[in-house]
């Protein structure tokens, strides 16, 4: 995992993460009573913002490192 973007993309990444993490977690607070698969949904869209900010602290992006080339 050798660092493939650059600080913007660092900062973007980890910023957009964190936003759908706090985003879910009050989406979370306000549905307690929702069906199994709503909750599923959650705990993916946490876990998919938790790893943008893990890609944002260490400077590395999967997609990128697959080959595809992003804007930032």
């Amino acid at each position: 995992m050798t660092c493939n973007i650059d600080r913007r993309g660092r900062r973007i990444r980890a910023f957009m993460g964190a936003l759908l993490v706090l985003i879910v977690g009050v989406w979370f607070a306000l549905a307690p009573g929702a069906p199994w698969a709503v909750h599923l949904l959650q705990a993916a869209l946490a876990l998919g913002g938790a790893f943008a900010v893990f890609e944002g602290l260490v400077g590395w992006c999967a997609i990128r490192a697959m080959g595809v080339k992003t804007p930032f």
